[in-house]
């Protein structure tokens, strides 16, 4: 325990480390699986050829973004004491390995997915087993990245300012690492921001196009060969469902962590010395959730046909939820010292300000199990109302039978609804980790809640490779009972791409309050008043925000769209034989618009979200910025909660005709007029739940970071002169690491 004590800062990479070795051995095991036949591996070599082209051209044009805003982020870097230029570096750093976990998550679902089908020949265990494994190298890639990059860099960057500023007892050290820490979340949530917009747009640019012109005007079945748009749309699901996902995920987790820290070092208790562990709380919380990840991720397993693979999925989550809370108590008692805490900001002439309670360790272990729990609820009130059997899904099912506009009308309904009970659960969660910790307590009730990422992202990510490992089964045209199992696992990844998002708002929502009040605390701003006409006119263009960037995606989704429509029909115009096997489509060709589409589309909305609050910030001041942030937070979540339920919804009310279902006391099946109207709802849905929707929590936390970033230099109070900076130290006492840890 005392080897413990002084080295705990080291040892948090480690934990990264494991992960790297475990997703490692478990890619190796997907390689090893057996790929089918000489048509399935080309099929596959289409997708992961598209899948990969797109990605370098996504990656030449994000590098150009990279060099210019690592530029000015250098310059920036000079202008304030508490910043340096190295903050540049943090941020390549960061925009390199989100880009990368992004990576890992296609190319292994590119590998899995051609085995997936291979194993759905034999039975429906060997398929989830391939599959989820497929998607564990992902979540463990991700949160491996995550905890490896910023706990290195954490570890480089405080010792070097511990150094630069000459002395041990600083908080202008521990300032300025964080402060360049920044620069990392805010290159991990940039990319993710236009991987996540760009791979949306190409998957359901592609995705429209196939269904509207395959399954409706050919009325040949969603991944038949004979449509030209099929393999694109396959490639759309690795580049927008894995990629774009996993460098979401990746800045959700970076960001998470990095709010906490923030937050963390304006910890003080009695005798003034809150010390390092409130900072490295949140890493060691998300080092134990990601051991505890892959102890879940074992679980997953079914052994019959009959067996829920959805039971399965869960038993594994819950088990990891369970663990890491358990493990986390011990943390939390361990790291934290005796005796009440409060904020910096709290005090007022030598004392509290009234109505200030201070908090204890017991708090904090408290708001980390409020964090839990609201991400269970969260992914359970999603999957009620997405998940197929439940009145939500039912409802726009029995809507379908009297035309396309109830369809609609009833996916509308659903989406709104879902809403409620969220965000009273988002509402009571803050409330509560306020109550039990303050501030802090809310951020990290957002660390517990991205704990598990690794195996949150490992559900989520299985859903994609089955999805692609169906439609390669549909094109080899495999046995029914092949594509029976293939279509119960792309059902439940429905769901749980559905939940995934539910979960990645929730934290986002959380986290943008941490790091809304992060950016608070370094502006310098004593409190936001509403009643100030700029600050209400503010809140007012931050709620719009959401509206105009979602308008942005989804109309280009739309235009995306009309293009690969006209260039479907006009093969199966222009191509003999199509429709009897006889000529071989064009895929290329649809690759080909879905990928420029996207990466022109892609720009608009990302210039939003990156330049909005800089343009804010520095005309109107820090207060007006803050009124934004907060209109951003509130609409982007509302938004968010909606898209993805209701494109969820309507997507498994399709998949419901599937097998069939029952509208007054009459058996409905694909081909029938209500599954033609459910077909159009799914159409309309698609960039609600994979465009727009999981876009959202992306958008309020990148503003919220790209606040952070500037916030120093908003703030008219910063440090400027040695004596600030001399006060600074004694207001934030912190010492070197392995000292400080022990001290406790």
């Amino acid at each position: 325990m005392e080897f413990l004590n002084d080295y705990l800062i080291y040892l948090i990479p480690v934990f990264g480390v494991i992960g790297i070795i475990v997703m490692a051995s478990k890619a190796a095991w997907v390689g090893k699986q057996p790929t089918g036949d000489a048509n399935m591996v080309e099929l596959s070599g289409y997708i992961a050829k598209g899948a990969m082209a797109f990605l370098r051209a996504e990656w030449k044009i994000l590098s150009y973004f990279v060099i210019i805003a690592g530029l000015l982020l250098a310059y920036s870097g000079t202008t304030v004491e508490t910043s340096s230029p190295v903050i540049a570096i943090s941020f390549v750093i960061g925009a390199f390995l989100s880009a990368f976990a992004g990576y890992i998550g296609m190319n292994i679902a590119t590998k899995a997915n051609v085995r997936t089908t291979e194993a759905a020949r034999t039975s429906l265990a060997k398929a989830l087993k391939v599959s989820f494994t497929g998607g564990t190298v992902m979540g463990l890639g991700v949160a491996g990245l995550a905890i490896i990059g910023l706990g290195s860099l954490f570890i480089v960057f405080y010792q070097m300012y511990v150094v630069s500023t000459g002395s041990e007892v600083n908080g202008l050290a521990m300032e300025k690492a964080l402060e360049v820490l920044a620069g990392f979340s805010l290159g991990a949530e940039s990319i993710a921001l236009f991987a996540r917009v760009g791979g949306g747009i190409y998957t359901k640019a592609a995705d429209v196009g196939a269904d509207l012109v395959g399954k409706v005007e050919a009325g040949i079945p969603e991944d038949d060969v004979r449509n030209p748009a099929t393999i694109a749309d396959n490639v759309g699901d690795n580049v927008g469902d894995v990629a774009g996902m996993g460098a979401d995920l990746f800045g959700s987790y970076v960001a998470t962590m990095l709010a906490t820290m923030v937050l963390g070092r304006e910890i003080v208790s009695a005798d003034k010395f809150g010390g390092i562990a409130p900072v490295l709380l949140p890493m060691v919380i998300a080092g134990l959730g990601l051991i505890f990840s892959i102890v879940g991720a074992a679980m997953v397993k079914i052994k019959k046909e009959d067996d829920s693979v959805q039971n399965a999925l869960n038993l594994g989550n819950w088990a990891s939820i369970v663990l890491t809370a358990i493990a986390t108590y011990f943390v939390v008692q361990w790291m934290l010292p005796a005796g009440e805490f409060h904020m910096v900001r709290d005090e007022i002439n030598g004392g509290l300000k009234a109505g200030v309670v201070p908090f204890t360790k017991n708090g904090v272990f408290a708001a980390i199990v409020v964090g839990l729990v609201v991400g269970t609820l969260m992914s359970m009130i999603t999957e009620y109302y997405t998940a197929m059997g439940k009145r939500p899904v039912l409802s726009i099912i029995r809507q379908s039978s009297t035309g396309h506009a109830t369809n609609i009308i009833g996916g509308l309904s659903v989406g709104m609804e879902s809403t409620v009970l969220p965000i009273i659960v988002l509402a009571a969660g803050i409330y509560g980790s306020y109550y039990f910790a303050g501030l802090y307590g809310v951020a990290i009730a957002a660390a517990g809640m991205m704990a598990t990422t690794a195996m949150q992202l490992a559900i989520d990510a299985f859903g994609p490779i089955a999805d692609n490992a169906g439609g390669i089964a549909e094109m080899s045209r495999l046995p029914e009972e092949v594509r029976h199992r293939t279509d119960n696992l792309d059902a439940v990844g429905n769901t749980t791409a559905a939940t995934g998002k539910g979960f990645a708002i929730a934290s986002a929502a959380l986290t943008s309050l941490a790091l809304f009040a992060a950016f608070v605390g370094v502006a310098g701003i004593e409190h936001i008043d509403i009643y100030k006409a700029d600050v209400l006119a503010g809140l007012f263009v931050g709620g719009m925000i959401p509206f105009i960037f979602s308008a942005l995606a989804i109309s280009a989704v739309g235009r995306a769209a009309m293009s690969m429509v006209e260039e479907v029909r006009r093969q199966f115009r222009e191509i003999p034989g199509i429709m009897t096997y006889e000529g071989k489509p064009e895929y290329e060709k649809c690759v080909d618009i879905s990928t420029k589409a996207s990466l022109r589309e892609m720009v608009a909305p990302g210039l939003i979200a990156l330049i909005t609050p800089v343009v804010i910030g520095f005309i109107f001041g820090p207060e007006v910025l803050g009124g934004l942030l907060a209109g951003v937070t509130v609409s982007g979540v509302l938004m968010g909660i909606f898209q993805s339920n209701a494109g969820g919804a309507w997507d498994n009310a399709k998949k419901s005709f599937e097998k069939g279902v029952e509208i007054n006391g009459e058996i409905y099946y694909k081909k029938s007029e209500p599954h033609k109207a459910s077909v159009t709802g799914d159409t309309v849905g698609d960039p609600f739940k994979d465009t727009s929707g999981p876009s959202m929590n992306i958008l309020i936390k990148l503003m919220s970071i790209v606040s952070l970033v500037i916030a120093p230099h908003l703030n008219a109070n910063v440090h400027t002169t040695a004596q600030t900076s001399e006060q600074a130290g004694k207001q934030i006492i912190v010492k070197p690491a392995p000292q400080a840890i022990k001290k406790l």
